[in-house]
């Protein structure tokens, strides 16, 4: 069996906050022989995967890289679709993983809310994942881990192993960080943002010649930038990249599938 009947990325949104035609929201579909899952799910999220014919009951679980809104919006949408009467009845349990901190934001999600986005009980497991743990029984055959990016105070990446695909590492939003870098060591892929060029740095945010560096320490096979905001799609990404960086280089767009 060849790599997409084990295990495949689907790019939902490469985009940020910012509304754009071109890249939406940040959010990853994750594919398995066995489930998919959902990294980060930022607005738009459920209609992009309605878009692709997939439907948001087939979700088996979510990882929440940290709690800003571009990445955790559409957490409400599913919430409350999944609350629908013909849903609900047939849904399976799900999870929601994420940084400490996930239990008192969906309080604080249900305080807005209300009922509206209640679920029965045991319907919907919350795991709040701490730097360095393994999640591996969230998800079978994966082997999961996690560390912190210094986007946030408890922001994560993840790592995913799959016994026959190879290695995916998401990193969401982040910093240069030795824990990223040590975390994505010999992966397959790494997915990781890349908000603004060279020339415009921002703090909590890398710049393309500094992701292609973690890449390179890493020593990841491949190299998928994702979170663009406007100016870094201005600039040449690829190009910044390239002094730092000699692996297969992706730049990401909504839609489109990549090979661990």
């Amino acid at each position: 069996m060849d790599w997409r009947s084990k295990m495949r990325v689907t790019l939902l949104g490469s985009g940020t906050g910012i509304p754009l035609a071109s890249h939406g929201s940040p959010s990853i579909l994750l594919s398995t022989e066995r489930a998919q899952y959902l990294l980060d799910l930022g607005p738009g999220t459920l209609r992009r995967l309605a878009h692709l014919g997939i439907s948001h009951e087939r979700i088996s679980g979510v990882f929440v890289t940290h709690f800003h809104p571009d990445h955790s919006l559409d957490l409400v949408h599913l919430l409350f679709a999944t609350r629908h009467p013909p849903v609900l009845r047939q849904r399976r349990p799900f999870f929601i993983a994420g940084p400490i901190g996930l239990n008192q934001f969906l309080l604080a999600l249900h305080s807005a809310y209300g009922d509206w986005i209640s679920l029965p009980k045991g319907l919907v497991k919350v795991v709040e994942v701490h730097p360095g743990a393994d999640i591996t029984e969230l998800c079978p055959p994966l082997t999961i881990k996690a560390a912190p990016t210094g986007h946030t105070p408890h922001s994560l990446a993840y790592r995913f192993d799959h016994p026959q695909s190879g290695s995916i590492v998401y990193t969401g939003d982040t910093v240069y960080s030795e824990e990223v870098i040590g975390l994505a060591q010999g992966a397959d892929l790494l997915i990781t943002e890349c908000s603004f060029p060279d020339e415009l740095p921002v703090e909590g945010h890398l710049t393309p010649s500094i992701a292609a560096k973690m890449a390179t320490e890493a020593g990841v096979k491949k190299l998928a930038l994702c979170h663009f905001y406007p100016e870094a799609l201005a600039s040449k990404i690829a190009s910044q990249c390239r002094g730092h960086f000699q692996g297969e280089l992706v730049l990401s767009s909504d839609g489109v599938e990549i090979a661990p």
